[in-house]
């Protein structure tokens, strides 16, 4: 298990995840003040964020102001949550970790009544 080559893995998905809520984010703001450059923006995003700096690199040959204000909303997103992220993970992981033995353990120590043979032997 290489932990250095999991982190940057985590990193560069969290950036892509952060770069698409960013989009997300710009698009409802344009929505309200620019509704065909929201349609445009809608268009050219669709299926391309898998990778946000891919994304980012094509979106500034097309419209460079774009893409700086999916850049300036990424950061700042990005700042916001990052104190919390460390604990959130932990915890839900931890939490989902508990569910899922507790869900096994009930399912491998149920009595079987639907076959009164086993019972009484």
């Amino acid at each position: 298990m290489n932990i250095k080559q999991i982190a940057t893995d985590t990193a560069k998905t969290l950036q892509s995840y952060l770069t698409y809520q960013s989009v997300k984010t710009v698009l409802a703001q344009l929505g309200e003040t620019n509704p065909p450059l929201a349609y445009w923006l809608h268009n050219f995003s669709a299926d391309k964020i898998q990778d946000g700096e891919a994304y980012l690199e094509q979106l500034f040959k097309e419209k460079p102001d774009l893409a700086l204000r999916i850049m300036v909303v990424r950061e700042h997103i990005a700042e916001e949550v990052a104190e919390f992220l460390p604990e959130m993970v932990r915890t839900g992981i931890a939490q989902g970790n508990m569910l899922h033995r507790r869900q096994h353990l009930e399912r491998i120590t149920q009595l079987d009544l639907s076959n009164p043979s086993s019972q009484s032997e």
